[in-house]
């Protein structure tokens, strides 16, 4: 093992200097098998595959192994003799085969196990004929040819693993002649009867380690070569000798006796055994130290009286969890035995030493006075985890010291358990990029695991959207208290003087919550009130969030960054710089998502970048870049006892240089060598247990693409977005766990929540691999580059499941975007472009790999040099392109069936292949042919164990890699499907929908299923539903599931816009859609239509006409005047919505709205100036209204409704304005008949009262107006689509009034402008906000300024910067001498400066922007920004504006160096009344009281209340 070092530059420059023949992969011109083979099993099953190995037929013992990586090693394990080893693993051969010839110090082969191999035979699933490992020289199917050893892929190993778990091993032959009559069972020998050590042992005496001090007797069973490596490198002479020899006699010798591992029955090693007998019960002054390994506990099991039993179907893989009882620690073994011994019959002084944690078998024995001991399992790995290599070291103590009691290291003892009985839990506030719904599943599993160990749990969030925020009875595991309050020191302070609890969880809120901690613990505020963190401890937190301690840290251990320097100030980066070279990385500290981080080339980029990233944060870390290396993650888990394990290990497809959550990524890792995969394991186990981390955390690293060398990047000692991610790709709930190991409770006392039969302290297999893909929306965003690089800029993630890399990659794509129809060219780049997407990767740089092995205009090794892109990802991708090709060139007919189904199986959808074949066909005829030939997609579960032992879980998936489902026909059911990736328009609030919407149905009795594919989620958390399909919101996949599970109708109407579209083609389907008729739906999405029926039913609306041409646009727009809205149809979050003020930003907007709504209208309309925006949530039932919200928004219509803070109850609106909002609400249910949810927004001026538009579904509102009313519209839109009662629900409706009364609400929107560099932060008609947040006050102000504060905005505590359009001067005016008033000083531009003096309000005239380009001197605006001596920027601009760039300069700048920004003059009228009511003296909190919702609730009156007292319906 290569343990890391500060890397050298040249060790940096090899990725990209070394040629090409250095490099091991395989070629283009690998093909893959063809020549199928038959496997028959005793009990009459008969599978086909493909050989890929020795072409021979073979019989032996069909056993199964769980392990992701080390297939070279398992092959030459002589312990799998006679074995046919089939492997869990979805896809094998990808790292090919080391040399053969090349030998360690020992004259042993280097890389393997014995000199051949062992095993009769090989099956997996998918064989992976091209590979890809700068270690390797050949394939894996040529090295089972040159040994003469069959192989057999295309097989469905989770079908036959399972049928092997519940008949026990069996007997099988490959047999390679087609037409052969099937084998007889009876006649053939089975290898368990066969002598198989004695096929395996030595012949004769070898000795290794000449001259090494410590004198050893190896017995040779068929002992691994890593075995002989790990003794003799700790200073043993070895003297291995065959199994049968007459070793007793010659112990005197030596100073201690070996037992190797070895293959089948250890009873007939009769030989051995009485030997053994000998020596165990020799006399006291002749014993000499004893250990066994596998083989070798058996024997000495069967010699201390001990009986061998066969088991079922043998432990073998790499994550068993075994149990030492003397030191109460649980270690994760590698194993490979089918046997074991009953420990009832020992003799007399023998004791169990260890035991498997899952199915309770024995895994070693000791003597209880004499150094006899034995395991099981193989601490000598290779393959699997090293965590037990010790017991070499205390083998070789005792030979050393006559005599001694075998001990093993004492851990120290772990702390008691925390006596905490109330908890604090702070929450992640907003979703923002970076920090997303992830902490919303966090944070709810935490509270469900907190509330089974029975502690009183108080949360702080004010994440209105959030599941974990909810306070219903449908909410099994809610908190007892909680608080919509900013996450910040202040607010944190005051709930623990009121509440009082004794403990803190922090690790489950994300950055924010993380940040507000360390700054609550360096100001004593724990210490004061005496709450205890649990958890990780906060120092240890600043040591992984500081970059010099942990450079520091990871010195103690010798594990090391990359050479770096952590700095506070931008000469000392230039500096350290200087020392370092460019290019180089900074990294900013207690910073989210690689915020401030980016790779400089040169001092002038450090210069920008470095001023930017000091102002976000009081420290950077200038670091040597390793751009091109592999970015490899592990989640890692450990408790206060020390138990420690990695849950899921994940691979980028993108190299270093891109953020991880920018990246493309799989797991489990599929590039990684077994040296590769457990030297990074074990180094992060090493290095959390060296930081002292409780709980969980992930560790990234760099690793050299053509070495062993590695860095480690950073630790997150907190849940973050990729621990979501690994609970979703595993099954493993790591946040649920991880909330009891904070506690102090042990790994071992945690249950395995999908198996709910073994423990938790267990390291998942995996049978599949999940691909996580990014969403990004920078098209949304004016001036943002789509550059992606070390700062994260995505919104969201998918994740797609699949059996190999071409499914699961396939599906993902098409999840990230619907218009995403797989790999597949989407756009069309020039030749230029198309290298430059590949060299500077921005958002589409997967769909310019896809452009470049489709046109055949550059190979996989361009693309590889290019990208640095592992060949072996490529690789996969041109498979896709091949099965392609072969399809484009026939008709639908001519394509056999055996093309179909490698389609499939390849991740093709049903509209890829109509589109690729020639003469393109439809979809529905491809689905008919496809069908009809049987090629159907099968079910699988994810179970965390590869189907090792029986799941009763719920969670699935589903494949064309497979022959049989895991679970039955749910017959029946109501089909409830997501909202799929988080984006701009679709966030965490229909998460919340959905969740709402499937507690509803499962507390009705209803069977749920959900249907949705983003890991980040509460609604993909397989407790929440009684089915969870991990998978596409497609019509194919939909109606897949819909037809397996004979479902009784879909819900549609709460997921957003992906389900909503779905209603049409679903509907068309035969599907049963519930609530609202399509028909109907599309009424109200397509703009014509709705337009139309507003005018039939005489429901005011501004004036419009379908866009048909752009003269009618023109003339429409010259009749009405300037300014119009375009609108499109069916798009999400005003997508392409624009406002045109004149001809020419017309014809720019019919052009963005005509490519997003190609095949359905565009309508244009007159834009009502000034108007305030009103917006109506409500349900209904059969057309008629049963519960109703009307809200405001502060912000004058032209601000996105998703971008605008919204108010309920309304303070604003008159009587008459509410009753005609009330009234067309009623006209328009009527008319589109709708069951379930709606959302309606109106604007309104004068007595004008227009509908603007209809959403026949859930809206992004519907958490806060239910959360706010104290009744859940999803539940009562649920049960109205199911025709189930909603009297008792205390609905508001039309007709209710003043609901609430006695409290306000504010919902505000989180902008993530700061990481969208170039990004203009200023609102329109399109959506920009990635979040929300809503508090409550006793009036509008109160809960205005709480939100605001939850948004991240810091209240300015001297200096503001006022920069606004003439129109809006008079407003201006006042709202700046209300900030005058209360001491702010106040500077403007010229123009604003020069109207407010004439208004005789006090200000300092600072220079625009562009001012000092042209020499212009005295103070700068952007100058005085960049200073910070501006702590709050208001710059208003409008259409009219003609000082565009200065505009944007001021902006930005705010944006980019972390200052407050206003650009809505309404907003800014809210503040400077708010402020002016609290009197906020220099940024201090006064008056905004920290109350619960239900304080809230209960501060009406007993005639106002429609709550009960614990319950808000």
């Amino acid at each position: 093992m290569l343990s890391s070092s500060v890397l050298s530059q040249e060790n940096l420059g090899a990725v990209d200097t070394q040629s090409k023949e250095m490099r091991s992969q395989s070629t283009g011109d690998a093909k893959p098998p063809t020549a199928l083979a038959k496997l028959y099993l005793e009990d009459g099953t008969c599978l086909v595959g493909l050989s890929f190995g020795c072409h021979e037929s073979v019989e032996g013992e069909v056993v199964f192994t769980t392990g992701m990586v080390g297939y070279t090693e398992s092959l030459t394990d002589p312990s799998y003799q006679g074995q046919i080893l089939t492997m869990t693993q979805p896809m094998v051969g990808n790292y090919g085969v080391p040399d053969r010839t090349k030998m360690d110090e020992f004259g042993l082969p280097a890389f393997f196990e014995s000199k051949k191999i062992h095993a009769k035979a090989l099956i997996v699933q998918d064989y992976s004929y091209h590979y890809s490992h700068w270690n390797a020289v050949s394939s894996l199917g040529d090295w089972l040819k040159e040994e003469g050893v069959a192989g057999l892929c295309n097989i469905d190993t989770r079908m036959l693993t399972k049928k092997i778990r519940e008949k026990g091993a069996l007997l099988g032959r490959i047999e390679v002649d087609l037409n052969a009559t099937p084998p007889d069972f009876s006649q053939m020998t089975n290898p368990n009867r066969s002598h198989l050590v004695s096929e395996v042992s030595t012949k004769e005496v070898v000795v290794y380690g000449k001259g090494n001090p410590v004198k050893i007797i190896a017995v040779d069973c068929g002992m691994k070569y890593n075995i002989i490596r790990q003794l003799v490198r700790r200073g043993a002479e070895l003297t291995v000798v065959p199994w049968d020899y007459p070793f007793a006699a010659e112990l005197h010798k030596f100073d201690g006796l070996f037992l190797s591992n070895g293959p089948g029955d250890p009873t007939m090693c009769v030989a051995t055994i009485n030997e053994l007998k000998k020596v165990i019960n020799c006399s006291d002054d002749q014993v000499k130290p004893i250990f066994g390994i596998c083989l070798g506990n058996q024997l000495m099991g069967l010699a201390a009286g001990g009986k061998a039993e066969k088991l079922p179907f043998g432990n073998r893989g790499q994550n068993q969890p075994v149990l030492n009882h003397q030191t109460g620690e649980c270690y994760i073994t590698p194993q490979n035995h089918g046997y074991h011994i009953n420990c009832e019959t020992l003799e007399p002084g023998w004791k169990i030493l260890f035991t498997n944690a899952n199915d309770g078998s024995n895994e070693g024995i000791a003597h209880e006075t004499r150094p006899y001991f034995t395991a099981q399992f193989h601490p000598e790995a290779s393959c699997g985890p090293s965590d037990t290599e010790f017991m070499f070291d205390t083998f070789l103590e005792a030979c050393q010291q006559a005599n001694k009691k075998i001990t093993f290291p004492v851990r120290k003892p772990a702390p008691p358990m925390s006596s905490a009985k109330k908890i604090l839990l702070l929450g992640s506030g907003g979703t923002s990029i970076g920090q997303a719904g992830e902490f919303d599943y966090s944070g709810g599993q935490a509270i469900k695991a907190l509330k089974e160990e029975g502690k009183e749990v108080v949360l702080m969030n004010p994440n209105i959207a959030s599941v974990q925020t909810n306070m219903d009875n449908k909410s099994h595991s809610k908190a007892d208290h909680i608080y919509f309050l900013p996450v910040t020191p202040d607010f944190v302070e005051e709930v623990i003087k009121k509440e009082k609890p004794d403990g803190i969880v922090v690790s489950m809120g994300g950055q924010t919550a993380l940040n507000c901690a360390i700054a609550m613990y360096e100001a004593g505020i724990f210490e004061k009130y005496n709450v205890q963190v649990l958890g990780t401890p906060i120092d240890v937190v600043i040591d992984t969030e500081d970059r010099q301690l942990f450079s520091d840290r990871l010195n103690e251990i010798n594990e090391k960054i990359a050479e770096s320097y952590a700095v506070d100030n931008l000469q000392d980066a230039i500096e350290a710089a200087k020392k370092i070279g460019y290019p180089l990385m900074i990294r900013s500290a207690f910073a989210l998502g690689g915020l401030g981080s980016g790779i400089c080339h040169n001092e002038e980029m450090l210069k920008d970048m470095g001023s930017k990233a000091l102002s976000l944060s009081d420290q950077i870390l200038v670091e040597r870049s390793m751009k091109g290396w592999k970015e490899i993650e592990y989640e890692v888990v450990r408790d206060a006892h020390d138990n420690c394990i990695t849950v899921c290990n994940m691979e980028n497809f993108d190299p270093l240089g891109i953020h991880t959550g920018d990246s493309i990524v799989m797991a489990p890792s599929q590039t990684l060598s077994n040296q590769e995969y457990h030297m990074l394991r074990d180094t992060a186990i090493k290095v959390v247990r060296h930081l002292g981390i409780i709980g969980e955390c992930n560790i990234q690293y760099a690793l050299h693409p053509e070495s062993l060398e590695y860095c480690i990047i950073e630790v997150n000692a907190r849940l973050s977005r990729s621990s979501a991610l690994a609970s979703k790709a595993t099954g493993y709930p790591l946040a649920f766990v991880a909330a009891k190991l904070v506690l102090g409770i042990p790994l071992t006392d945690v249950q395995n929540a999908v198996t709910k039969k073994t423990q938790a302290c267990f390291e998942p297999s995996l049978d599949y691999i999940v691909t996580k893909i990014p969403r990004w929306d920078m098209t949304k965003f004016e001036g943002v580059s789509t550059q992606i690089g070390s700062a994260m800029k995505s919104v969201g993630e998918v994740m797609g499941i699949g059996r190999t890399m071409e499914e699961s990659f396939q599906k993902a794509i098409r999840m990230v975007d619907p218009a995403n129809k797989g790999f597949y060219p989407r756009y069309r780049f020039t030749k230029e472009q198309l290298l430059e997407e590949l060299t500077v990767p921005t958002d589409r740089r997967i769909h310019a790999i896809a452009q470049a092995l489709y046109e055949k205009a550059l190979t996989v090794e361009e693309i590889h040099d290019m990208t640095k892109i592992d060949q072996w990802f490529l690789r996969r991708c041109e498979s896709i392109v091949k099965t392609w090709d072969k399809m484009s060139q026939i008709t639908l007919d001519a394509v056999s069936n055996d093309l179909l189904k490698e389609a499939k199986i390849n991740g093709f959808s049903d509209v890829q292949i109509s589109q690729a074949v020639k003469n393109e066909v439809s979809e529905d005829e491809v689905r008919i042919k496809r069908q009809s030939a049987g090629i159907i997609p099968k079910t699988k579960q994810i179970d965390t164990l590869a189907a090792e032992f029986p799941a009763d879980t719920n969670y699935l998936y589903m494949t064309y890699h497979g022959i049989e489902n895991d679970v039955d026909c749910a017959n029946g059911g109501i089909i409830v499907l997501g909202s799929g990736a988080y984006r701009i328009g679709s966030s965490i609030e229909f998460d919340w929908c959905g969740v709402s919407a499937i507690r509803a149905l499962r507390d009705m009795g209803y069977y749920a299923t959900m249907v949705n594919y983003n890991p980040e989620t509460v609604s993909t958390d397989y407790d929440e539903c009684d089915r969870l399909y991990f998978e596409e919101l497609s019509r194919e996949r939909v109606l897949d599931i819909y037809e397996m599970d004979k479902s009784n109708g879909v819900v549609v109407s709460v997921g957003g816009q992906i389900p909503n579209g779905l209603s049409i083609p679903l509907d068309k389907a035969g599907v049963k859609i519930l609530g609202t008729a399509a028909s109907m739906i599309d009424n109200a999405e397509d703009r014509k239509k709705f337009s139309s029926a507003l005018d039939e039913i005489g429901v005011q609306q501004p004036r419009w006409s379908e866009l048909s041409s752009l003269g009618s646009a023109l003339t429409f727009a010259n009749n009405v005047g300037y300014p119009v809205l375009v609108r499109p149809s069916y798009v999400l979050s005003g997508a392409a919505m624009n406002v045109a003020w004149n001809d020419e930003q017309l014809r720019a907007c019919l052009d963005e709205a005509t490519e997003v709504s190609q095949e359905h209208p565009v309508v244009i309309s007159d834009f009502i100036e000034g108007a305030a925006e009103i917006e109506m949530d409500a349900v209904a039932k059969d057309g008629d209204i049963i519960a109703a919200a009307i809200h405001e928004h502060i912000e004058n219509a032209g601000v996105h409704s998703g971008d605008a803070t919204l108010v309920l109850p309304p303070q604003a609106l008159t009587a008459y304005q509410k009753q005609r909002v009330r009234d067309a609400t009623k006209k328009i249910a009527k008319r589109l008949n709708i069951t379930g949810p709606l959302n309606i927004q109106f604007v309104a001026k004068g007595t004008d009262v227009m509908c603007i538009e209809c959403n026949v579904r859930a809206s992004r509102s519907f958490p806060f107006v239910s959360k706010t009313m104290g009744v859940d519209f999803i539940e009562a839109a649920t049960r109205a689509m199911v025709g189930a009662d909603t009297s008792a629900m205390n609905l508001p409706g039309l007709d209710t009034r003043n609901r609430p009364a006695n409290f306000v609400g504010v919902k505000a929107p989180m902008f993530s402008f700061t990481r969208l560099r170039g990004s203009d932060p200023v609102l329109g008609v399109e959506m920009a906000s990635t979040g929300e947040v809503a508090c409550y006050g006793s009036n509008k102000e109160e809960a205005f300024l709480k939100s605001l504060l939850s948004t991240g905005f810091q209240m300015p505590k001297k200096n503001i910067l006022i920069s606004v359009q003439e129109k809006f001067i008079d407003d201006a005016t006042h709202c700046v001498y209300q900030l005058h008033e209360l001491g702010y000083k106040i500077y403007a531009t010229k123009k604003t400066a020069e109207a407010l003096k004439k208004n005789d309000v006090p200000c300092e005239m600072v220079g625009y922007p562009t001012e000092k380009i042209h020499g212009i001197e005295g103070p700068n605006a952007v100058d005085m920004i960049k200073s910070k001596s501006i702590c709050l920027v208001v710059n208003i601009p409008t259409h009219e504006s003609t000082r565009l760039e200065d505009n944007y300069l001021m902006r930005r700048t705010a944006v980019d160096f972390g200052i407050p920004l206003l650009t809505n003059m309404n907003l800014v009228k809210c503040f400077t009344d708010a402020v002016h009511k609290y009197e906020m003296d220099a940024g201090k909190m006064i008056g905004l009281h920290p109350k619960t919702l239900f304080e809230h609730y209960a501060s009406e009156t007993d005639s106002d209340a429609w709550t009960d007292p614990a319950e808000y319906h």
